[in-house]
């Protein structure tokens, strides 16, 4: 196995098995999308456009020119994360010749589905808003008075290859649990079904209202005890996440572009000691900063700071840089409301402890630390406490929705 260092002090990884040079070009036959026009969807003239782009990527042309028209758009406005920015010129070409409307590509940092930035196409005029590779995370009906479409850009790869490689892996008595980022998760049910024929215990987790087997860099599902992870991606931001929330288990990375299957790890204890020491220097800080981020709606924690008593400042910031928080020197620990994440891997490059909201809650005696399990829930609708965006009090019925709630619809809920 070939060793390969990661993020200093805290990653590493064993790739367990590579491709052969010779490797496989996979394009899959584009799916008609329901509900748009067949004079758009067959289109030649747009067909012969759509080939510019890559064949594997489905960017849901047709779809958004149809979405656009219904909408009667004259200026939309076009997301992308850096790793599609490549495609972006060619989309906004596209739309601009087959519908009335002018686009403006956004440029700003796009991290995850947490950053729709509609207030930036509102400010710039656009009437109608493309946000391309994340998840629907931000309900449409809180992106203000602009209408919203989110392109997850389903993207198709080899998974014969994927396939042969965990069967040389694994034997068919290890359980298995697929997750992916949400390019790869069409993919991975039918992934899944295969590697079931074969004879495998396979599971693929889900976490609420993430797509079953969805991951992010923030919300991750638990796994079943003794089952082994495979993420498929390409890149650790997200993979870290799932390895953050199942510490036990042992977890592989497959990237579909290299086709190297890999043993992944991350030092837990490392981490949680790092993060435990900035949260007890916050807690005896007298002035508190809140940044507020103009990309992501993490929960917020400004009604904590405020019941006990402690003074804090209001801070709105794009993205968050050590020499720009060092420059207000009086505040003596900051929360962060922009990326959970940020706080974990990059925390203590910062002058004063820089807390997301489950660190602050904890510092400000909200909420216990967990020496265990540390959250990995921003976004779940079962997230163990307040600091997420969508925690609900548990249920009198003394069920979760997943084991039985009917929810506001149960007889057991308050106001009934």
């Amino acid at each position: 196995m070939e060793e390969e260092s990661t993020k200093a002090g805290t990653t590493n990884k064993e790739i367990v098995a590579a491709p052969k040079r010779e490797r496989k070009i996979f394009r899959p036959t584009r799916n008609v999308v329901k509900g748009v026009p067949t004079e758009i969807e067959n289109d030649p003239k747009l067909k012969l456009a759509m080939d510019v782009l890559p064949k594997n990527y489905n960017f849901e042309i047709p779809k958004t020119i149809w979405r656009i028209k219904q909408a009667k758009s004259k200026h939309v406005a076009l997301q992308f994360p850096e790793g599609l920015l490549i495609f972006a010129t060619t989309i906004a070409d596209i739309i601009e010749s087959w519908t009335e409307a002018d686009t403006t590509i956004m440029g700003d940092v796009t991290y995850g589905a947490c950053c729709v930035d509609d207030f930036t196409a509102r400010a710039i005029g656009a009437d109608f808003m493309v946000h391309y590779g994340h998840s629907c995370l931000i309900p449409i009906d809180q992106t203000g008075s602009i209408p919203c479409l989110y392109v997850f850009v389903d993207i198709q790869f080899d998974t014969v290859h994927l396939i042969d490689n965990i069967k040389s892996v694994f034997p068919s008595t290890v359980p298995l649990a697929l997750v992916s980022i949400i390019q790869f998760v069409s993919s991975l049910q039918k992934m899944a079904q295969e590697l079931k024929s074969c004879g495998y215990t396979v599971c693929v987790p889900q976490c609420r209202p993430l797509s079953p087997g969805e991951v992010l860099g923030c919300t991750s599902p638990p796994v079943p005890e003794g089952h082994t992870i495979i993420c498929l991606g390409d890149g650790r931001f997200h993979l870290e996440s799932i390895m953050i929330s199942n510490p036990e288990i042992p977890t592989y990375l497959y990237n579909p572009y290299s086709k190297i299957l890999s043993r992944e790890y991350y030092d837990q204890p490392l981490m949680k000691k790092i993060r435990k020491e900035a949260i007890d220097k916050a807690s005896k800080a007298k002035k508190w900063g809140l940044i507020l981020g103009t990309l992501g709606r993490q929960g917020s924690t400004k009604k904590q700071l405020s019941a006990t008593g402690k003074e804090f400042v209001i801070v709105l910031l794009s993205e968050i840089f050590p020499a720009k928080l060092a420059a207000m020197s009086d505040v003596e620990a900051w929360v962060q409301v922009a990326c959970p994440r940020l706080s974990i891997d990059w925390g203590a490059s910062f002058p004063h402890p820089l807390l997301n909201p489950y660190e602050a809650t904890v510092a400000l005696k909200h909420a216990e630390w967990h020496v265990q399990h540390y959250p990995m829930d921003f976004y779940a609708n079962e997230s163990l406490g307040e600091w997420t965006p969508n925690h609900k009090p548990p249920c009198p019925c003394g069920f979760k929705r997943s084991t039985g709630c009917k929810g506001p619809r149960c007889p057991a809920a308050p106001n009934k």
